[in-house]
């Protein structure tokens, strides 16, 4: 942007289509984790796909209560979360998600002792799980809520989903609410001490999006354009090339291949066709619903507007 400053007159015409470009294809810096379903993000990255597709894009891991501030400084062009984030980041931001990464597939779940044979048998018991805001409250709340209960109908011992797991296994509360790789700590203990309720595979409620601020939007068309399909290369080199994109996705989170391969068991990724079809039916059902949880679980006050949260124009 700068070097607009240095442009002479003289440069006329000639200048404005390479100026065009330049202000098309900005830097995008993106917030994130560790989560195997936004890794791909990091293959595009280090693979060069990005770059291949005209986009400079750095990804940087941003705790998750921290990357809805960061976008709103500027210190960020872009955030990764679960819908069930995003909707309660878009109640007191402005905020478009654009592309669908990925959805769990059993990765979160509910876990409860053997002397629980149902969701009725809940009321009352106390169960481990993070706080209001988190994904696992919400799968929690969102579980409850399919089978007839609120998340008022339980009660819950705060606790991050590692320690959650580890409490349930240690023989503490009636049941907890986590996600993998701590669920497989549960699926290991033994039927007579406790198993799994329910998991992302009967209510597929955990989805992660990627988005951007309207504004942003606007001004960079074509280099958020670049970036879905940075996106949709990684996962097409993921297709062709397994053992190298699981090594490399593997490596940003000091995993090996073949331990990123069995996390990404629990996920599945979006490409191009998937996202097409999910935006067009089913995703803005799951985000009504998603609201629909999060107000009754007392998370979000104040409703967005879901229609301004989602815009597909993006996917290609």
């Amino acid at each position: 942007m700068h070097r607009r400053l240095f442009l002479g007159a003289a440069a006329g015409a000639l200048a404005l289509p390479h100026l065009a470009r330049a202000q098309a294809a900005p830097k995008i810096t993106i917030g994130m984790s560790g989560w195997t379903g936004f890794a791909p993000l990091t293959l595009a990255e280090e693979a060069g796909l990005f770059k291949a597709n005209g986009v400079e894009v750095e990804t940087r891991f941003v705790p998750q209560r921290e990357r809805n501030l960061a976008l709103a400084s500027g210190a960020l062009n872009c955030v990764v979360t679960t819908v069930d984030t995003m909707i309660l980041w878009g109640s007191t931001m402005p905020l478009v998600q654009v592309l669908v990464l990925d959805r769990s597939r059993g990765g979160d779940g509910i876990a409860v002792r053997p002397s629980v044979g149902g969701w009725a048998d809940l009321k009352g018991k106390t169960l481990a799980v993070d706080g209001p805001g988190t994904t696992p409250y919400f799968v929690l709340a969102y579980m409850l809520r399919e089978n007839g209960l609120s998340i008022k109908d339980v009660q819950t011992a705060s606790l991050a989903p590692q320690p959650a797991a580890q409490a349930f296994v240690a023989g503490q509360f009636d049941g907890c609410s986590t996600y993998e790789p701590y669920l497989s700590q549960v699926r290991g203990m033994g039927a007579d001490k406790g198993k799994i309720l329910a998991t992302t595979l009967d209510y597929p409620c955990v989805v992660d999006t990627l988005a951007f601020q309207p504004d942003f939007l606007a001004r960079n068309g074509t280099a958020v354009k670049a970036v879905v399909q940075g996106w949709y290369d990684a996962l097409a080199m993921i297709g062709k090339e397994p053992d190298k994109a699981y090594a490399i996705m593997g490596k940003r989170v000091n995993q090996s291949g073949e331990a990123f391969k069995a996390s990404a068991g629990f996920i599945e990724w979006m490409d191009q066709a998937k996202n097409r079809a999910y935006a067009a039916d089913g995703l803005p059902q799951f985000m009504q619903k998603a609201l629909e949880v999060q107000k009754q679980a007392g998370v979000v006050r104040q409703s967005p507007d879901l229609a301004k949260l989602l815009d597909t124009n993006f996917l290609g």
